[in-house]
Order: C-alpha cells, then sequence, then structure tokens
C-alpha cells in the first residue's frame, strides 16, 4: 500500500519540480534584465589613440563590468577605420553589442550618450599656432554640430583629451622614485598647458604601509619637484615618441578612461580627482576658460572642490597657464570668426 502511495505521489512530484525549475528560470531572467547598450562615439577611432581606448570602452572600462556599449567610431581612412572594426569583432568582447564606423560625423553622432574626442591636430616645429588651431577648429566646430543635431539630449562629451597622459605621467615618477605604485595615489592637482604646465604637489597623498603621506613630505626636496620633476613631466611625450617614433596612445587612453569613467560613475566617497572644467571664478581664475580644478563627481555631474589653499609660488604658476589660455581661448575664437 505504501509501495502505491509513493507510486502515486512521484508524478506529482515530478510536475512540481519542473514547474518551480521554470519559475525559477523565468524569475532569474526577469531579475537579470540586460541594461539598455550606451552608444559612446570615439573621433579619430583609427589614429593610435583610437586604436588603444576602442577595446577599452569595449571592456567595460569607462562605463563599468555589466554595462553594453554600441561603439560609434569616426575617422576620415575608411579603409583604417574597417581594419578596428574587424578586430573589435573578433575579439569577441561581451559587453561590446555592435560597432558602428563612418566616415560621416551625422552618422556617426546619431543618438550617441558618450563622446570621447580625441582627434585633434598637435603643434609642430614649423608650423604657425594659427594654422594648427584653425585646422582643430574647424574640424571641432564640425564635430560640435554634428553632436548638437544628431546625438541624445543629454550627451555626454569630453573635448580634446589628449593632454590627459600628463597626470599618468605625475604618477609614474613617484613610482619611480618613491617605489610606490600609481594606484595608491588619493588627490593630485595638475595645470596643463604646453609651456606653463605645473604639477602642484601641495595637495598629492599617497597611501604607504604606515598610512597616507603627504608627497611633498616624502620626497623634502622643493627644488627637485621645481625643476626636474617638472621637466620631466612636460618633456615625456616628447621622450616616448622619441622612443617609439610614434604618440604616447596607451597612457593618454588608459588615462581617458580613467577621467569619463569618474565622471560619468562618480569619484570615490571623500575622495576628489583633477579635471578641465568651466571656471565660474573659482580660485581666482577668470570665468569662462576650461581650466584643471579639483573636483568630485556624481551621477554625471561635476562640482569644484572649494577651500583648498594655494601658496604663493603656486598662485603665480596657476596665473601663468591662465593668461596662456586667454590667448588661446582667443586665437580659437579669431579663426572660428
Amino acid at each position: 500500500m505504501a509501495s502505491s502511495a509513493l507510486s502515486h505521489d512521484m508524478p506529482v512530484a515530478i510536475f512540481a519540480s519542473a514547474f518551480f525549475c521554470k519559475v525559477f528560470y523565468y524569475m532569474r531572467r526577469f531579475l537579470h534584465i540586460e541594461k539598455e547598450p550606451v552608444k559612446v562615439l570615439v573621433t579619430c577611432a583609427a589614429g593610435e589613440i583610437g586604436y588603444a581606448i576602442a577595446p577599452m570602452i569595449a571592456r567595460g572600462v569607462i562605463l563599468g563590468a555589466n554595462q553594453p556599449v554600441i561603439l560609434h567610431m569616426l575617422n576620415t581612412d575608411a579603409g583604417a577605420l574597417k581594419e578596428v572594426k574587424m578586430e573589435l569583432i573578433n575579439a569577441a568582447f561581451p559587453l561590446l553589442k555592435d560597432v558602428v564606423a563612418t566616415t560621416d560625423a551625422k552618422e556617426a553622432c546619431e543618438g550617441v550618450n558618450v563622446a570621447v574626442m580625441i582627434g585633434s591636430l598637435p603643434e609642430n616645429e614649423g608650423v604657425e599656432s594659427k594654422d594648427v588651431m584653425s585646422k582643430n577648429v574647424s574640424t571641432f566646430d564640425a564635430q560640435a554640430s554634428a553632436l548638437k543635431e544628431h546625438a541624445d539630449k543629454n550627451c555626454k562629451v569630453g573635448g580634446s583629451l589628449n593632454c590627459l597622459h600628463d597626470i599618468s605621467c605625475f604618477k609614474t615618477s613617484f613610482f619611480f622614485l618613491l617605489n610606490i605604485a600609481p594606484s595608491n595615489f588619493l588627490e593630485l592637482l595638475l595645470n596643463i598647458d604646453l609651456s606653463t604646465l605645473y604639477p602642484n604637489v601641495n595637495h598629492a597623498i599617497v597611501t604607504t604601509s604606515s598610512g597616507e603621506k603627504s608627497v611633498r613630505e616624502l620626497v623634502a626636496d622643493d627644488n627637485w619637484f621645481n625643476s626636474e620633476f617638472k621637466t620631466s613631466v612636460l618633456q615625456r611625450d616628447a621622450a616616448i615618441f622619441r622612443a617609439r617614433k610614434r604618440s604616447s596612445a596607451l597612457s593618454t587612453a588608459s588615462s581617458t578612461c580613467d577621467h569619463v569613467r569618474d565622471w560619468l560613475l562618480g569619484t570615490p566617497e571623500g575622495k576628489w580627482v583633477s579635471m578641465g572644467v568651466y571656471s565660474g571664478g573659482s580660485y581666482g581664475i577668470q570665468p569662462g576658460l576650461i581650466y584643471s580644478f579639483p573636483v568630485t563627481c556624481e551621477k554625471g555631474e561635476w562640482s569644484i572642490v572649494q577651500g583648498l589653499k594655494i601658496d604663493e609660488f603656486s598662485r603665480s604658476k596657476l596665473d601663468a597657464t591662465a593668461l596662456e589660455l586667454i590667448g588661446e581661448k582667443a586665437l580659437a575664437y579669431s579663426c572660428l570668426n
């Protein structure tokens, strides 16, 4: 009799087990709905920096490990662009849902949520600054128009980001001097513009085995900061170019990803980073300039950190950078007009 009851209950148990497995399967699918892909534009995508940054974005470096992306790649060389697209597809990045490769700015900007603008001409010896500026202004003006007309209305646009590798150089200098990993740096303030580049270490902190330490106190050599260190950071790009006969693409791509990720995903609680943002007059910098400020980021919005102490030497360097930027801005507007 017991055997009969057991055999009677078996189909019910099997049905119940199959039913709950099915329910669990659909619940799991429901709870793990894949996010909508974010469309990321990369200009000059077949260039050295573009080639380096595209796989980083495809891996989720700027938007996180769970955010699918669609890469929109813009370049004037269709053949080179096709080669980069083929490699991205061959790499089979799980987060990369599609690749749009085009020479048309309007098509490249269609519906993009994030734009990484890395294609600008550098100044070369024997070429007038105005000639270089004129070409860059023309390029960015056309791309800006395409973004305004075709991008998502809330698109986040990172301007010409080629200078960001200097922040990596800044950290690397201390890595060799103090044997401290670059990832252990907490705060850096870097004001970048050509000959007036000034790496301000007054607020730089590193994490050591005995806790957080001031970089200035650890090095204890102001002469080195104001001479060899500054020169090393300023000339790092040229040194890399001499060594590899190409620009420093990898470090630029990596630091650009760090910059955009901090902006979009936010800075760690209680920490700040340096970003080139619009000046409203903070720290005595003329309103309207794009200048390197200490900022915190949250939900895609940045906020300038106020109240940091600026010594007399730093003040003179910051003002020199501001003056040069004012001249660059005037030159850009003259080309635009």
